[in-house]
């Protein structure tokens, strides 16, 4: 925690300058017993007190002082607050290898739950987009703040042959140019990321490599997904064809991008993995004021510090 007025901390050195002020009358209010009643008349002229119940209220009211003195020196802390006009472009690879239900139901159905988590728990203002990728790579909901749209959209995904994973990441930025630029800083890029899950290697369309350097100009950090065990299979034409999840093609696009890349091997683990993207893209740490609440602290102590006066001295301090 930082202070935008530190000065103002001088103040508490009033705190153990109330201390010492408090031990000071009561060695005072002692020694003056002492002094003028004898020890067979103290316990009438001095009746016991309520030994340390005594000093609970004093020292709520120093506390009271101390929390004072910090809120005037206006506290500020870091704070998760959601990005302005931030983007994230959901990016879902419907190979056929997609079909493979070593990720019970299905390696597509538990992607598509976990994405539609993942959504939802998004901020409001977001924009998100989807795209889907197999053969060829498709925008199926521009950026936008209407979450039921890409559920709908998500929900519709459907298999199709080949893995066009470079095709993804030029698809993916294409999605984010349809964001309309800000009037007040029409210079200013769009905090913006992909989130691209895929399970196999890419067959067909443009390289990864290229799609690593279109992403890396464009400024666009991909966080990957590797979804699916090594022991994946399907069905093609008749045969069992192993389709073991391809892990190093989604860590290089990651580590390429400047993004981060995961790994699932279930759906738990799927929306495990997303809730922590969530976290890392979709707020950003600032520090913020919070001498409100600082105020409040001080404000809960001064009623303490009033309901252990009456409650244990029979009387408001």
């Amino acid at each position: 925690m930082t202070f935008l007025a530190p000065g103002r901390l001088w103040l508490l050195l009033l705190v153990p300058l109330l201390v010492g002020l408090y031990l000071l009358l009561q060695w005072r209010r002692r020694t003056y017993t002492m002094r003028f009643t004898t020890m067979a008349l103290l316990s009438s002229v001095a009746p016991r007190r309520p030994g340390w119940r005594r000093h609970v209220a004093a020292a709520l009211m120093i506390l009271t002082v101390a929390l004072l003195v910090v809120a005037f020196a206006r506290p500020q802390t870091e704070v998760r607050v959601p990005r302005e006009r931030a983007t994230i472009v959901v990016t879902i690879d419907v190979s056929i290898s997609m079909r493979a239900d070593d990720v019970p139901p299905s390696r597509l159905r538990a992607a598509q739950d976990a994405a539609k988590s993942f959504v939802e728990g998004l901020p409001e203002k977001f924009n998100v987009a989807l795209v889907s990728f197999a053969g060829t790579a498709n925008i199926l909901v521009p950026p936008t703040t209407d979450r039921s749209a890409v559920l709908r959209a998500i929900d519709g995904l459907e298999l199709a042959e080949s893995t066009a994973t470079g095709e993804a990441i030029f698809t993916s930025l294409d999605a984010l140019k349809q964001v309309p630029a800000d009037p007040e800083n029409p210079d200013e890029p769009i905090p913006a990321r992909v989130v691209l899950l895929s399970d196999g290697t890419r067959n067909i369309g443009r390289s990864v490599e290229e799609g690593i350097r279109a992403a890396r100009d464009a400024g666009v950090p991909v966080y990957t997904i590797a979804f699916g065990t090594p022991f994946g299979v399907v069905e093609i034409e008749g045969q069992q064809t192993p389709v073991p999840v391809d892990e190093e093609t989604m860590r290089q696009i990651a580590e390429g991008t400047g993004g981060q890349t995961y790994t699932a091997t279930s759906g738990e683990e799927l929306e495990q993995v997303y809730a922590d993207i969530g976290s890392s893209v979709g707020y950003t740490t600032e520090e913020q004021e919070v001498t409100a609440r600082w105020v409040g602290f001080a404000v809960l102590a001064a009623l303490a510090t009033a309901v252990a006066s009456v409650f244990l001295l029979g009387r408001l301090p």
